[in-house]
């Protein structure tokens, strides 16, 4: 995906699910589009520049969202809330990021000084904040290399089963006419605890965490509508799920991948449910570390999280990584016929967010 332009992808991602759904875009209230990095070929309104792929008409609004990694779920948050507020009905929300092509940071990176000396970890690189995940919950870094080759192979068994076929859409490269097809993937793959133990630690030199149990620099977009049960009856839509609740909590910076722990909870309690009442959950794998550090804190079934795999096996384009967790959920209920589901991330900066969902 490093020669698709991340405009040209997230307009096509899009269309594709307009086209999929049959929803006209003169239909829809707002395109809301989350975007860790909203610059370059993915700036100047990232959201208002995909409302132009969908060949609808000139007032058709669109937004940008930035929660960092979190983003493309806040967007499905947000829609909720309009419509629960009834203004509005029918909304096309997701996220988009290349990695490839803009760079972590920024192409013009410049931090506070003020801050710098006042709160330095505001600025924490995310591979430290895994050390220090692993290092305070006693992660050991052969567990975590277990927990990363579990997340391959389910990913490998779930695209030999087909899993994947109806949740993802073939590319085309504008200039060349390059089809990138649907079911190649750049990040999963075959390996091995012993091979995953010969690499080299990836942040520090005494550390534990490694590329392999980090998730991998990705380019991606995914795309969900939110809608009112009115839209749903006036369009003919098939409901996968309703969102119940969410939530968006902070930590401190040093250890942001345990945002998933509280913010899990507060959108457990806004839904008067338990982890024992969820029958998925969805958690994005930033590391290994702290992914096990939320299993542990919060007692999740290891057996529900994650089913065809996490985001050490799929990737993680930072902007799109919410959206398309909020959307297997929703897929993974309907397979399994189960009733509660969870989709819930860590966000860099130190903020965790979450979605409980419930099958219709």
């Amino acid at each position: 995906m490093k020669d698709v332009r991340p405009d040209d992808m997230a307009g096509q991602v899009a269309n594709s699910l307009l086209l999929n759904t049959g929803v006209d875009p003169s239909s829809l209230d707002d395109v809301l589009v989350g975007c860790a990095y909203p610059e370059g070929e993915q700036g100047l309104n990232i959201g208002r520049i995909v409302t132009h792929y969908l060949n609808g008409p000139s007032n058709l609004s669109g937004m940008t969202t930035n929660r960092l990694c979190g983003s493309s779920m806040q967007v499905m948050h947000t829609a909720a809330g309009m419509i629960a507020r009834e203004w509005g009905d029918l909304f096309l929300c997701g996220g988009i990021e290349s990695m490839s092509r803009i760079q972590r940071g920024g192409f013009n990176r410049s931090p506070s000084p003020t801050l710098q000396k006042s709160m330095a970890d505001a600025y924490i690189s995310m591979g430290i904040t895994a050390e220090n995940v692993a290092s305070r919950r006693n992660i050991s870094r052969r567990r975590q290399e277990e927990f990363a080759l579990n997340s391959h192979n389910k990913a490998i068994e779930a695209k030999s089963n087909g899993y994947f076929r109806d949740e993802v859409v073939s590319i085309i490269i504008p200039e060349t006419n390059e089809e990138i097809g649907h079911d190649l993937d750049g990040c999963m793959r075959e390996s091995s605890l012993e091979s995953m133990a010969r690499l080299k630690p990836a942040f520090i030199d005494d550390g534990v965490v490694t590329a392999a149990t980090s998730s991998p620099l990705t380019d991606g977009s995914s795309f969900s509508l939110v809608a009112s049960q009115r839209a749903v009856n006036e369009h003919n839509l098939t409901p996968m799920a309703r969102i119940v609740s969410a939530a968006v909590v902070g930590v401190h910076p040093d250890e942001m991948g345990l945002g998933p722990i509280p913010s899990t909870r507060l959108a457990l309690k806004r839904a008067g449910l338990s982890v024992e009442d969820l029958d998925v959950i969805e958690l994005n794998e930033a590391f290994s570390s702290q992914s096990l550090a939320c299993i542990d804190e919060l007692n999740l079934p290891v057996e529900k999280i994650n089913i065809d795999g996490g985001a050490i096996a799929l990737g993680h384009p930072l902007g799109a990584s919410g959206a398309r967790i909020v959307g297997k959920t929703a897929s993974l209920l309907q397979r399994n016929g189960g009733q509660y589901g969870l989709a819930t991330m860590c966000i860099g900066g130190g903020m965790g967010i979450a979605t409980i969902l419930e099958r219709v």
